[in-house]
């Protein structure tokens, strides 16, 4: 017999998604009304606004996509690379790795630059490979790699692709509200990012936002976008305020109430105060894993405060500490992914997520499930 869902109570604190408010929650909750309702594009406007201040811009063309990071990240490619087009893309962690295959399906010729995964992105070899590559339009990369931990320089890498004038996408999946992300400072031309990491929304949209000079490479294009429902040139038409909005699809009206109370949560700590508490309470976490013996995958300097990748003892079952701590304390950190799996352990600090009683019961389960024994590897 089908009964209603009840999900177990858990606390989140892997690579997300993230704990959610209650107040965020209840938002979802409300009544559905229309997607072009003047009360739901009044909404879209407010919400427009509060994701402007979360990315630190006054790009118009700022938006969540209605569709996870995933979809942003795609939003982004498919528009702003055409066929033929060369595209750097730094790889120095999984996310990097999609990045390259959006450049592929999207056309484009992608040289790559590698750098190991727990490591920034470098500066020098993007260089270089600019060099080596006058025809490069654009460089793609991955501010805050969330399968290792590591935080690029994504200042430096921008002004380093516009004084070869290249354009950049840059990934903010798990950076956007975490840490200092200045997208109009720092003049970063595509951005795309997720509800679900440090915004503490609930997972499935994905906000974007485009600079002017992106905007007039997509307005220019010779080829139509490959994919209907990403080009901008047709979402434009329904997430402008300039005239009449053009139906394009019908908006997940309740997700986005979410998405608004969440901004507006966030508007009423302060992004500066946002990225403190994510810093103090990495440092927390950082300090009680080093008091156990156990080690960060990366170096201090390049540590992200809101995904801490810890390197697995020798001999540690990885899956077993991970089923003990969800099945004894509702407790769930994440994997490795990639060359990393069954090798370290992603512990996030995102968002709700992010507060020292976190911290603090985290450390207490994972000291007690190691000291516990019973969950060694296998010889």
């Amino acid at each position: 017999m089908y009964q209603s869902f009840i999900p177990p109570k858990r606390l989140l604190m892997g690579p997300g998604p993230t704990m959610v408010h209650p107040r965020v929650l209840e938002a979802a909750s409300r009544q559905t009304i229309g997607h072009l309702d003047p009360a739901f594009t009044g909404l879209m406007e407010e919400t427009k606004s509060l994701l402007k201040y979360a990315f630190q811009t006054e790009n118009s063309m700022t938006m969540p996509v209605s569709a996870p990071g995933s979809a942003g990240m795609e939003m982004c490619f498919a528009n702003l690379v055409e066929p033929g087009d060369t595209a750097i893309v730094c790889i120095n962690g999984v996310f990097g790795d999609r990045m390259k295959e959006n450049v592929e399906r999207s056309g484009g010729h992608a040289i790559v630059v590698e750098d190991s995964w727990g490591k920034p992105v470098s500066i020098d070899k993007v260089k270089q490979a600019l060099e080596q590559h006058p025809e490069t339009k654009l460089v793609a990369f991955v501010h805050a790699e969330t399968s290792t931990g590591a935080l690029s320089d994504a200042k430096a890498l921008t002004e380093l692709a516009h004084q070869h004038h290249a354009l950049v996408i840059v990934d903010a999946v798990t950076s956007l509200a975490g840490v200092p992300l200045m997208v109009d400072e720092w003049q970063l031309d595509a951005v795309y990012s997720g509800s679900q990491k440090c915004l503490s929304g609930m997972p499935g949209l994905s906000p974007v936002t485009f600079g002017e000079n992106a905007l007039d490479k997509i307005r220019a294009r010779g080829t139509r976008v490959q994919s209907w429902f990403l080009d901008l040139n047709l979402v434009m038409g329904y997430w402008s305020s300039d005239g009449g909005r053009s139906y394009h699809h019908t908006a997940p009206v309740n997700a986005i109430y979410s998405l608004h109370e969440a901004l507006l949560m966030l508007h009423e700590e302060g992004i500066e105060n946002s990225w403190a508490r994510h810093r103090e309470n990495h440092l927390l976490l950082v300090e009680g894993l080093e008091a156990m013996g156990l080690e960060m995958l990366v170096p201090a300097a390049s540590q992200l405060p809101q995904l801490n990748a810890v390197k697995i003892p020798d001999g540690v079952d990885d899956v077993a500490v991970r089923n003990r701590l969800l099945q004894d304390f509702d407790l769930e950190i994440g994997a490795g992914l990639g060359e990393l799996a069954g090798k370290v352990w992603r512990i996030g600090l995102m968002g709700e997520s992010s507060r020292p009683e976190n911290v603090e019961f985290c450390l207490s389960a994972l000291r007690q499930v190691i000291d516990g024994g019973s969950i060694t590897a296998a010889a």
